[in-house]
């Protein structure tokens, strides 16, 4: 079973990745929901950065970052997470930080946490599920005023592989904006093919009446052409 594999069944299991009936902020309707604040436990967390790491080992080797960036609030324990790892499985010992939702006006100020991003320092933006890319394009604005760095990678756990306010994903959106690079762990797509007819835990999450319900999602909220 590759990491991804692997990462689908995590998710699953976690109660992160689950099927049904839900609605997304953007108000629509869809069968299937990615909740990463239901992990909650030290050893789900240290599983979930293994992941981070072994994509961000795979697409990043050695000298392509320089520090790991985690949004408020909920990329603080990813990036965390991911920094961990990445030293404990792969020697790379990297600085993270993350910023305050209202800068600190006493003490050391500012609304950073952690490592003080320098001028030229090749950031990795460690997210969840990107659906908007609201946090994401307020992180490239916060540091507009934070230091002079270059964008290196964004690192999310799940493409929903959804259409954005224009004709490609959301995910595209960004690799056209900021010409950053994006790397999911797993896209909709993987789990479509893990998870199809396979049990876990003895139940199968995806047969063929969900497939059906997620290629038509896809079909009206994917991207065109």
């Amino acid at each position: 079973m590759t990491y991804k594999e692997e990462f689908i069944t995590f998710m699953v299991r976690s109660g992160v990745l689950t099927f049904g009936d839900f609605t997304t902020k953007s108000g629509r309707k869809t069968p299937y929901f990615v909740n990463t604040g239901n992990y909650k436990t030290g050893a789900q967390a240290a599983r979930l950065g293994d992941y981070y790491a072994a994509c961000i080992q795979e697409n990043l080797p050695e000298g392509g970052v320089d520090c790991l960036f985690g949004p408020a609030y909920k990329g603080i324990p990813l990036a965390v997470a991911a920094a961990s790892s990445l030293y404990r499985g792969y020697g790379r010992d990297l600085p993270y930080c993350f910023n305050r939702k209202e800068a600190k006006d006493h003490g050391e100020g500012g609304a950073m946490v952690g490592y003080k991003p320098q001028a030229g320092d090749r950031i990795a933006i460690i997210e969840d599920v990107v659906t908007a890319g609201t946090a994401v394009r307020e992180t490239i604005e916060l540091f507009k005023s934070v230091a002079d760095v270059k964008f290196a990678a964004l690192f999310v756990s799940v493409d929903r592989m959804e259409r954005g306010t224009r004709d490609c994903t959301t995910l595209d959106e960004l690799r056209q904006d900021y010409g950053i690079q994006v790397y999911p762990i797993v896209t909709i797509r993987d789990v479509m093919d893990c998870l199809h007819n396979r049990e876990v835990d003895g139940r199968v999450y995806i047969d063929d009446a969900m497939l059906g319900r997620m290629e038509d999602y896809l079909a009206q909220y994917g991207p065109r052409g």
